[in-house]
């Protein structure tokens, strides 16, 4: 993936994360940027970043955009021809796989919000693995997830 489209797919997510049921605009990033981290970006720059036409990120504004859509530093440049997240082995690394993944079932599915979500929640949780298992325990108890939702939707 080339840096462009992984911002504009952190724009996309972080907007879904934010509630707004869409991606972030450009000049919204810029604005949050401002306010929540204290520094800033031209807009222009940033577009020039996703169109590709500057194909690489300053030291200094690859770390501003890591803080702020909350990736590691290393994202924020072209994936190598050939790259595959699939290959990684080790625990911690499949976890990072496994939310990546959900991320973006998140976006395939961002036309229904609750199942977005959802994916969204289970992704951004400490031990996305865990919360899985624990999905799939409730779901081999006969009616254990309707008597769940029921109890869930009278609290709200």
């Amino acid at each position: 993936m080339q840096l462009g489209q992984k911002l504009r797919y952190l724009r996309e997510v972080e907007g879904a994360l934010r509630g707004l049921g869409r991606s972030l605009t450009q000049p919204e990033v810029v604005r949050l940027l401002r306010r929540e981290q204290g520094k800033t970006i031209s807009q222009s720059y940033l577009s020039q970043l996703e169109s590709g036409s500057r194909p690489h990120l300053t030291n200094s504004s690859r770390l501003l955009l890591a803080r702020f859509f909350n990736v590691h530093p290393g994202y924020l440049v072209d994936d190598p021809e050939g790259f595959q997240t699939e290959l990684i082995s080790d625990l911690g690394a499949l976890e990072n796989t496994l939310d990546l993944w959900l991320i973006e079932g998140a976006e395939r599915f961002r036309g229904d919000a609750e199942v977005s979500q959802a994916l969204l929640k289970v992704a951004r949780h400490e031990d996305s693995r865990r919360c899985l298992a624990l999905l799939s325990a409730v779901l081999d108890n006969p009616g254990l997830a309707e008597r769940l939702l029921d109890v869930l939707e009278r609290k709200v």
